[in-house]
């Protein structure tokens, strides 16, 4: 799930002294940490959840189912892109279409397809298909749109094929040092990774408890389908609204205009079971702060255009400061933690020769190296820099800027989607825009590709880090995952660049009924508003930032002077994305995480048993009709595709 946008900041064992509903977020593989160090946590997972290296894993037949439904998918996830500027995650319904179509291979070709895919192998599946389907065409929707916006010509296919893979190839680098701190030693939830595990889990159980779990996430599934059946495509003339607007005014505007309503969605009410409970309500303390009392102030100011009120012109101003807090919060922790990060990065300093330490690190054989961090990082950010000087004449230095930012913003990208399930790319390139409206104030082209670094890798990132999630509940190897993610990036590349072009022949495509591109529209804005420099922003919008940026650091500052009270501190991450994103979603997740709380007091085993299976559940099958809705309605779009093949084949004598 993302949108052009975890961790809870406690440590697991106090999760569970302090706040006992987080338990239902972890499954039962997952290893009892309380007490430990980061070494004895990830030597007991290795222990007693690790099997990575009696089963099949990274096979060609994996890549290749990967390949092959990510790259189909990327197709659907371009028009819902065009269309809404949201993207729908792949790794979910990749699992439940591979299993599909190889159990059906298995039974009409047995002498051909002999044996069942492993859940390991389906994993990696999971994992090629989300990066061919979902990693490689993030900026299409947005920074590539908006270059096509403002300059009124498309750059040529070789340069963008070059820019979709190397900016994929540098978020998925760029991921490897985060791996072990956010998922082994932090456990951030991850939901999708963790709606992923289950529903692979599902396709493969076996037993009583298997059994149950499977079929209570079949009836979720079916659920979650039919609410998004009936809300997008309706039957016999019933269909369920979109959104259901909250009764009353603010500044004489129905409340629906401050985005007050609530979604007739149950995709982000899992999400909010998956959640936790302090995240939850953080989203919907800062949602009524944010659209309740600053966005009515502020519009007093002239920050907000009032004949376009609605979601995107309150979020114009908003980001600012959602961003700043999450841009300081998160890279405050991220220096908090610099014990456990340079664990990450251990090894980096003999890479061209053994690693010494590798006896005492018994996952030394199985996580991502060191050295392939720093090559692969090097060699795509190099590409990414080479790109930005030669195609859109940015100076070398300020490429390198671009990519060392990007660094840091992937972190904060990635514990939002660690912590929330939502991935703020959107808010993220903002921040670079705003560092090169300072920096090449003149220059819109600099300011948005060098922002498109941002955002594509950024994404990127977080993909690798949901679908590791899921590889590591369920004991796989991540050196092989983080391969089957690479390999990923060629189909999605190959396929999302010339359907780009297909569907978007000119200029004149965007900003139409057909293709709206909002995300685009939002990101041409900004380059131009800060094409005169950063004072051409409002000044309620800088002082947005100024404010957001010191409540990033007082809020984790305020959980290391009350570590028992930790539990009535909000979640800064989750006020800053509550800023980035409409009431009415914060609003479904505080319902999801409040059911969720409510279940596991009133009946804690049946919480433990049921609550992720239910959620990831009702997840897949609302994204699996979404999919196939998407798909159904962008057949035009597949005909336009093929169109060319034919008239070509029909030229022929």
């Amino acid at each position: 799930m993302s949108n052009d946008e975890k961790r809870d900041d406690l440590p697991l064992e106090e999760m569970r002294s302090e706040e006992g509903v987080e338990l239902i977020d972890e499954p039962k593989e997952t290893p009892h940490v309380a007490g430990m160090s980061p070494e004895e946590i990830e030597l007991k997972w290795y222990k007693e959840v690790y099997q990575g290296d009696s089963m099949k894993q990274l096979t060609l037949r994996s890549v290749i189912m990967g390949s092959f439904l990510g790259g189909f998918m990327s197709l659907s996830n371009l028009y819902i892109g065009l269309k809404t500027g949201w993207g729908l995650g792949v790794a979910i319904t990749a699992c439940v279409l591979s299993y599909s179509i190889w159990k059906t291979l298995r039974t009409l070709l047995p002498f051909l397809f002999k044996t069942d895919m492993t859940i390991l192998e389906n994993n990696c599946m999971q994992s090629s298909a989300s990066s061919a389907g979902y990693s490689t065409g993030g900026t299409m929707v947005s920074a590539i749109s908006a270059y096509l916006i403002i300059t009124g010509h498309h750059m040529s296919w070789q340069v963008l094929s070059l820019w979709t893979f190397f900016l994929a190839s540098l978020g998925v680098f760029i991921a490897i040092p985060m791996k072990r701190q956010m998922i082994n030693i932090e456990q951030l939830k991850f939901p999708s990774g963790i709606a992923a595990a289950e529903t692979l889990r599902s396709l493969h159980a076996e037993g009583n408890e298997a059994s149950d779990k499977a079929r209570a996430m079949g009836i979720a599934g079916l659920f979650g389908a039919v609410i998004s059946y009936l809300r997008d495509k309706g039957i016999m003339g019933f269909q369920l609204p979109g959104m259901i607007p909250f009764k009353g005014y603010i500044k004489g505007q129905p409340l629906e205009k401050w985005t007050f309503s609530f979604e007739v969605s149950a995709l982000m009410i899992a999400a909010g079971a998956i959640i936790g409970w302090k995240m939850a309500w953080s989203l919907l303390l800062g949602s009524v702060i944010n659209y309740a009392v600053l966005a009515p102030w502020v519009s007093d100011m002239g920050a907000i255009d009032m004949t376009k009120l609605g979601y995107r012109a309150i979020v114009q101003w908003s980001t600012w400061g959602g961003a700043s807090i999450m841009v300081t919060s998160g890279l405050f922790m991220f220096a908090l933690q610099w014990k456990t990060v340079l664990r990450a990065f251990g090894g980096l300093t003999n890479i061209f020769h053994q690693r010494l330490e590798t006896v005492a690190d018994p996952l030394a054989h199985i996580e991502v190296p060191g050295a392939w961090f720093v090559t692969g990082t090097a060699i795509s950010g190099i590409g990414c820099i080479m790109v930005l000087h030669y195609a859109f004449q940015t100076s070398w230095w300020m490429g390198l800027v671009a990519v060392v930012m990007t660094f840091f913003l992937a972190i904060v990208a990635a514990r939002a989607t660690g912590e929330s399930d939502i991935t703020p790319i959107g808010a993220m390139g903002k921040i670079t825009q705003l560092t090169f409206g300072m920096l090449a104030p003149s220059n819109m082209t600099t300011n948005l590709m060098t922002a498109s670094v941002t955002a594509g890798a950024a994404g990127a990132t977080a993909d690798l880090l949901t679908d590791l999630k899921s590889g590591y509940l369920l004991g796989a190897n991540p050196r092989k995952q983080f391969l089957a993610q690479f390999f990923g990036i060629f189909a999605g590349t190959l396929v999302v660049v010339p359907a780009f072009y297909i569907l978007v022949p000119d200029a004149s495509a965007l900003g139409t009924d057909q293709w709206p591109a909002p995300s685009a529209q939002v990101w041409a804005a900004v380059a131009r508003l800060l094409s005169n420099g950063v004072h051409s922003l409002h000044p309620a919008a800088r002082m947005a930032m100024l404010i957001g940026g010191i409540v990033g650091i007082i809020i984790p500052l305020l959980e290391l002077a009350f570590p028992k009270h930790r539990k009535y501190i909000p979640s800064a991450m989750g006020l800053g994305l509550s800023m980035v994103i409409g009431f009415y979603n914060s609003f479904s997740m505080f319902l999801g995480g409040l059911i969720a709380l409510i279940f596991e007091k009133t009946n804690r085993a049946k919480a433990e048993k049921y609550i992720i299976p239910v959620s990831s559940g009702i997840i897949a099958g609302e994204s699996l009709m979404g999919v196939g809705i998407a798909l159904y309605d962008a057949r035009a779009m597949f005909t336009a595709f093929l169109a060319p093949l034919k008239a070509l084949m029909g030229s022929k004598p």
